[in-house]
């Protein structure tokens, strides 16, 4: 886990999917001068703006939080919608059976 926010890494990804700080701040639902604290390791970033980093860039949130610095939290798994979907699915393929 980096011990500092790591922005030449944020910065990496956000080159190669032809992006900027200004749309990261945007997903994340952040001013641009919030992001900027971040990328200064002045303040941490929510578990939602860690799902939101991790959607835009491609990557899991864990590689985002590690990416972040020693504090960040990683977002929990949603187990409910996990179930959902899975119980879904198990009456779709049972539906199907039954036809």
């Amino acid at each position: 886990m980096a011990l500092f926010f790591d922005a030449a890494w944020f910065d990496a990804r956000l080159a190669e999917r032809g992006l900027s700080r200004t749309v990261l701040a945007a997903v994340a639902g952040m001013g641009e001068a919030d992001l900027a604290l971040v990328f200064k390791d002045q303040r941490e970033l929510s578990a939602a703006e860690v799902t939101a980093f991790a959607e835009l860039l491609g990557v899991t949130p864990g590689e985002i939080a590690h990416h972040a610095g020693v504090s960040t939290p990683v977002p929990a798994v949603d187990r409910l919608a996990a179930l959902e979907a899975r119980v879904a699915a198990l009456e779709a393929e049972l539906a199907r059976l039954k036809r």
